[in-house]
This record gives structure tokens, sequence and C-alpha cells, in this order.
């Protein structure tokens, strides 16, 4: 009690912020960071629902004479989810103090999220259509382009996680620099998988 009571009386400025036991304060701005992208890409889904379902002049998804190279996506698709679970297994791992482990996670995680980003910029080229050919090339290009983006940024933070893991900078105590790249990442593949059942499959 008189400890406290010390403590107190040397402690000067505001109070401590409460602190959550359960979800630190930065993973929470991660959370709260995407629940404004899910908002984003709700706004395109929109558009999609409307130029689809809701226009009355609706065509055919997609409008003859497109097709939608379903094959090459799918394959992209399961390139991004294996990519998620190398992302767990590197957080996994440094929570265990398994250096190497979260290394390879890291890499191998990086590697598949560019392979997905240089298939769908070769699918891009080879697509048969441009954003001037009708509202579906546009919705097509605009949420795929967005998910894109995504992909790019969530890169450059597995990018500089994996410069820092290889200079020593995570340990099983700290590993803040892992998981929060984590969590952005498996939010890019979840939105993927939304994008590719909409608009590849529907």
């Amino acid at each position: 009690m008189s400890a406290h009571v010390e403590a107190t009386e040397h402690h000067h400025g505001p109070p401590v912020a409460n602190q959550s036991s359960r979800v630190s304060s930065t993973v929470l701005g991660m959370f709260l960071f995407i629940a404004s992208e899910a908002m984003l890409f709700g706004s395109f889904f929109t558009a999609y629902f409307f130029v689809r379902v809701v226009n009355p002049s609706a065509e055919p998804w997609p409008p003859e004479p497109f097709h939608l190279p379903v094959f090459v996506a799918g394959v992209n698709t399961a390139i991004l989810l294996t990519s998620s679970f190398t992302m767990h297994w590197a957080l996994q791992s440094i929570k265990r103090g398994n250096r190497a482990g979260m290394k390879a996670g890291l890499v191998l995680t990086f590697a598949m999220g560019l392979a997905f980003l240089l298939t769908q910029m070769i699918e891009y080229a080879h697509v048969g259509f441009n954003t001037g050919d009708r509202a579906f090339a546009s919705v097509f290009f605009g949420l795929t382009g967005l998910h894109g983006a995504h992909v790019l940024i969530g890169l450059t933070l597995l990018g500089m996680a994996t410069v820092r893991a290889f200079r020593g900078h995570f340990t099983a105590e700290h590993h803040h620099g892992v998981e929060l790249p984590g969590i952005y990442w498996h939010f890019v593949d979840i939105m993927w998988i939304v994008v590719y059942a909409t608009i590849y499959l529907l």
C-alpha cells in the first residue's frame, strides 16, 4: 500500500491511460484502419451491384464478346491464400522465438504476394478489353485494381518487416512489426476471396 502511495505521489502529469490486456493500441489502430478500408471496398461493390443487378439494362456478365480468365484468377487465388498460411507461420515462429521460421515465412509470403501482383498485371495485358469498354470493364478494373493497390501496400509492409527480421529486430516479446503487417495481409487475402467470387464466379 505504501509503495502504491509513494508511486502516486511521484507521478506527474495526466493519469496513465487505461490499456486493454487483450488488444494493444497498435493492433486496435490497425483494425480501425482496416474497417475504413473495408468501407472503401464496399463503395466499389455498390457500383458493381448497380451495374450488374440494379441497372434495368444490365447485360450478361461478362457481356459478349468478353471473357474473364477464371482459371488464371483461380491459380492466383490459391497463391494468395497460401501466402496467408506462410504469414501465420512467420508470426507464430517469432512468438516461439524461432527466428529462422519467421524469416522463411516472411520471405515466402513476400514472394507469393509479388507473384500474385505480377500475374494480375499479365492478366490485364491479355484480358482483351480496357476501362473504356462499357461499365462492366470499368467495374472490373476498379475492383481488381483497388485490390492490387492494397496488395502493393501489403508488399511494402512485408518488405520492411523482412528487412528488419534479417537485422534481428524482432523477439518473442516484441513482434508487433510482424503482427501488424500480418493482420493487414490477411485482410488483403480475405478481400480478394470476395472480389474473386463476385467478379469471376457469380
